[in-house]
């Protein structure tokens, strides 16, 4: 049995962020009806196509293990499906823009009427206050949750990073809201309000950055390369280009193969307990006890000259060397793995990180599986539905529908013109 069988989600969300806690909810079982525009969809579906005719990787590697509906809202007879698909399911999601579903006569306490043990979630870009009405995407997220401030060189620009903290960090954050809420509901017997703010959810993504804005008072950050290198702080959190952030000094340094290859790198920490194990691989045994060095506090004014010997010594080994060497002496190290060699891993294929999918408009493609796993709640993923192709079904076996009173809903417009011909 699969951890969330026989919950139904009534999956109102597109692009990237609710359909990342939607997809993650049907990996673990739920019944994820995916409500899409007739002859439309949802927009990702035909965004960055690379195989023409086909949905893209941006929609099937976001949707998987969902059915899809076609329906439309503003039609009175869509109204009357959605009114009967808000009494079946248990939880309905949506990232549309604020006071859309108000707007389609479905505000909150419209939707505890119909069904008083539904949960509704939602993603938004800000919380309540001044900014609630703004549209918000990935990269607004990051920079106003305090992400792209405190990323990069402190002599560049903010940056943006390439993980999708912004929409699929918040789609996590969304998914633990609706389980606790389901499970909350079995001792209340009711539904709740789940809200998850891309801004609120970058942010809790960047707490040791909030951690050291407090620090900043008691003092400079000993920690960052800067005050070792006798660079003043100012008022906030600054940029640390790679330094570690959990107070052992960290960097990435090059290692063989460099000049052709942009990912021949690796992270290399200079962890305190392990100091003799390093001076002994790089070649400086005299560090060991030395003054200046053997002390964690006396090298913070040494950091670029120490991780200067240390890039020598991993200049001469691959990556991979790097690490089959380090890891045995307890060196925490890690190879900059490129998304190629991620894809290619052997290790993450045998454990369902990284799955083949059939699709029949696109063929096989390779895609990010569950990254939770559950001992008793194995996931299997199944390709993403095509626009509209589970109608049918779910009108039948979700809501009961049959014969005339089918026919009349497909012939109403409601549903989409696709499914003319499969109700014929």
């Amino acid at each position: 049995m699969k951890a969330l069988e026989g919950v139904k989600i009534l999956d109102f969300t597109h692009v990237q962020s609710g359909p990342t806690c939607t997809q993650l909810l049907a990996w673990f079982g739920a019944d994820v009806l995916k409500v899409e525009r007739p002859g439309v969809g949802d927009a990702t579906r035909k965004q960055l196509v690379d195989v023409p005719g086909a949905d893209s990787l941006y929609f099937t590697m976001l949707n998987h293990n969902k059915r899809s509906i076609e329906l439309n809202s503003k039609n009175e007879t869509g109204k009357k499906i959605l009114t009967r698909l808000i009494e079946e399911c248990d939880v309905l999601v949506e990232n549309f823009a604020p006071g859309a579903l108000d707007r389609m006569g479905f505000s909150w306490e419209r939707i505890q009427e119909i069904n008083p043990r539904i949960i509704m979630a939602s993603v938004k870009g800000f919380g309540p206050g001044k900014y609630e009405d703004c549209k918000v995407y990935e990269n607004v997220a990051q920079c106003a949750g305090g992400s792209a401030s405190t990323t990069g060189f402190r002599d560049g620009p903010p940056l943006v990073t390439g993980a999708q903290i912004g929409d699929s960090g918040t789609g996590l954050h969304l998914a633990l809201g609706i389980v606790t809420a389901l499970y909350h509901r079995e001792k209340s017997g009711r539904g709740q309000k789940v809200l998850a703010p891309m801004q609120d959810g970058v942010l809790n993504l960047c707490r040791v950055k909030l951690r050291d804005q407090q620090r900043l008072k008691a003092g400079p950050l000993k920690e960052y390369s800067q005050y070792g290198e006798g660079e003043p702080f100012g008022e906030a959190t600054p940029r640390a280009g790679n330094d570690s952030g959990g107070g052992q000094p960290g960097r990435i340094l090059k290692c063989k193969g460099w000049e052709t290859d942009p990912n021949a790198y690796t992270y290399f920490i200079t962890q305190a307990a392990v100091w003799g194990n390093v001076c002994d691989v790089i070649g400086k045994p005299e560090w060991k006890d030395a003054e200046g060095y053997a002390k964690p506090e006396d090298r913070l004014d040494k950091l670029n000259e120490i991780f200067g010997a240390i890039e020598e010594w991993t200049m001469t080994k691959t990556k991979f060397e790097v690490m089959d060497i380090c890891n045995p002496l307890n060196i925490p190290v890690g190879p900059i793995l490129s998304t190629k060699e991620l894809i290619e891993d052997e290790g993450l294929r045998a454990t369902g990180t990284i799955v083949d999918v059939d699709h029949p408009e696109r063929g096989t493609y390779s895609s990010v599986g569950c990254p939770i796993k559950l001992s008793d709640s194995p996931v299997e993923v199944t390709r993403s539905p095509l626009l509209g192709e589970h109608t049918l079904e779910i009108l039948q076996e979700v809501l009961g529908y049959q014969g005339e009173e089918l026919e009349e809903i497909v012939n109403s417009g409601a549903v989409g013109e696709p499914k003319r011909a499969a109700a014929e």
